[in-house]
């Protein structure tokens, strides 16, 4: 059974920084490209950025690009998303994603 968790999202100002991280099993995580998308408040899924199996080749939406970071770790079966000059229109739940599938997401709000 594929299960993907998202954590380390919370509260943080404008212009700050957060690492989120997802930890995946039941598939060969290291085969396979993944993805975090963002739904914002009333609004519907919107694609951040994806990384292929062996994280050589990355790609962003321009909302978060230079902002962004998405990174993996193999050994660890971990993707991550670092963060950084937060704004309140970042605010989302954010949610890791493996073919069409997705964890149940981590609130991130940037509001001061």
């Amino acid at each position: 059974e594929v299960q993907l968790v998202e954590s380390g999202g919370g509260l943080v100002q404008p212009g700050g920084s957060l690492r989120l991280s997802c930890a995946a099993s039941g598939f060969t995580f290291s085969n396979s490209a993944m993805s975090w998308v963002r739904q914002a408040p009333g609004k519907g899924v919107e694609w951040v950025s994806s990384i292929n199996r062996n994280g050589g080749t990355t790609t962003y939406a321009d909302s978060v690009k230079g902002r962004f970071t998405i990174s993996r770790d193999n050994a660890k079966n971990t993707l991550y998303l670092q963060m950084n000059s937060l704004k309140p229109e970042d605010t989302a739940v954010y949610y890791c994603r493996y073919t069409w599938l997705k964890g149940p997401g981590t609130q991130v709000t940037v509001s001061s």
